[in-house]
């Protein structure tokens, strides 16, 4: 964010109008293609990419192409194939190598207990702070069935992800009665979220 802010104040001395360039990036990302788009929005996720760069840029370069409700649609599946790649590459690809610098430093991978694996999912999902490909990275380590972490996750990033798209298509737009919408959604989201916290968190206390 930092980089971006100051990024943005060179630019602006410099004579150039940010909001130009910013249309003429859109300009450049919507001649590459939907497929593009949501393909990579389908897998640069896992590898840090912030999933907000796609949520908040997909409704204003493809909505008039293809339809709000098909980008959203294009958008959540990109999300679910996103999550089921996530958990392959920590699960499979990257768990050995982990655990063999762990034994190497002497440690090894916490085993989380079948009835806790519900509550650290909403906790992982639902606490500010990691990043997305850090929680997917963290939730795919404890080898936790994968349905289980698939449907729970699958219905809390996309339920954010949704009020992402709203706002990012209403900025772009200057819609204010739908950036109105979005915000409302994510607040309500974010008050249903603390109280699942509070929920796990005093499940987790008495069970210690």
């Amino acid at each position: 964010l930092g980089v971006i802010v100051v990024g943005a104040g060179v630019l602006v001395m410099q004579g150039v109008d940010p909001k130009v360039l910013f249309n003429r990036v859109l300009a450049f990302i919507r001649s590459l293609g939907p497929a593009t788009f949501f393909a990579a929005m389908a897998v640069l996720p896992s590898f840090g990419c912030p999933l907000t760069a796609f949520t908040l840029t997909v409704l204003p370069l493809f909505g008039g192409e293809l339809g709000a409700s098909a980008v959203v649609g294009l958008a959540l599946a990109s999300i679910a194939v996103n999550l089921a790649f996530s958990y392959w590459l920590s699960r499979y690809a990257l768990r050995p190598w982990v655990e063999r610098l762990l034994k190497w430093l002497g440690y090894t991978l916490p085993q989380v207990k079948t009835e806790d694996q519900l509550g650290l999912i909403v906790l992982v999902r639902v606490t500010p702070g990691p990043p997305y490909a850090l929680q997917n990275f963290v939730l795919g380590l404890t080898a936790m069935p994968f349905g289980l972490y698939m449907g729970v996750s699958a219905v809390i990033v996309s339920l954010y992800s949704a009020a992402f798209i709203l706002f990012g298509d209403a900025l772009v737009h200057g819609r204010g009665k739908m950036a109105f919408l979005a915000v409302s959604l994510f607040v309500a989201f974010t008050v249903g979220v603390k109280f699942l916290r509070r929920h796990y968190q005093r499940r987790q206390a008495k069970s210690s």
